[in-house]
């Protein structure tokens, strides 16, 4: 079994509570024996696969594999050339270099229902939507990578994984996938 959810704000890629006021997956009805292949941080939205099945998680996790993860990442500011640039090539981010990634301004801008709690809003500071495919995922990667280059991000969400999209799923709905679209999960080449 192959489930896509489209995960809220201020939820955890866990079942059981760890403590803090997020809530987590356990309210949201799924089958039982299922889990996040990965995860998203409470604070970070959009597209987490649950399963069922061992070896998926190194599938689809594993660096080895290249397997693509599509991020839009609302970031202060308007990213130049140069910190997109940077992005692609890989950053040193303390112990580790991020691999290279595909980074590129949305054009057009894309028009998201609002996040609850909404981003924090200066007048005085404009903001950006960019994209980002990985290959890797370290923990809060997208969050650092976005930082190192001088635009801290605001508002994360996973759009893509493989080649399936998450579309006009819901935020706090799920779906099980059929063989079509779990062939596009598993596929590792995301066109841009």
């Amino acid at each position: 079994m192959l489930l896509a959810f489209n995960k809220p704000y201020g939820v955890l890629s866990a079942f059981t509570p760890d403590g803090s006021p997020n809530r987590t997956l356990a309210e949201f009805g799924f089958p039982k024996q299922v889990y996040p292949l990965g995860r998203l941080d409470a604070d970070s939205e959009g597209l987490l696969l649950l399963s069922d099945e061992p070896g998926l998680n190194t599938r689809l996790l594993s660096p080895t594999f290249q397997h693509q993860r599509t991020y839009w990442a609302q970031v202060e500011r308007i990213p130049s050339t140069e910190a997109l640039a940077s992005l692609r090539r890989g950053l040193q981010l303390q112990e580790h270099r991020t691999l290279p990634c595909k980074a590129f301004i949305i054009d057009p801008q894309p028009a998201l229902p609002e996040r609850h709690p909404p981003i924090r809003f200066r007048k005085s500071v404009p903001t950006c939507w960019i994209e980002l495919t990985l290959i890797e995922g370290k923990n809060r990667q997208v969050r650092r990578m976005t930082a190192a280059v001088g635009h801290p991000t605001l508002r994360l969400l996973r759009m893509r994984i493989g080649s399936y999209r998450l579309g006009t799923l819901e935020p706090g709905r799920w779906i099980p996938l059929g063989e079509i679209d779990r062939q596009s999960v598993l596929s590792s080449a995301a066109e841009p």
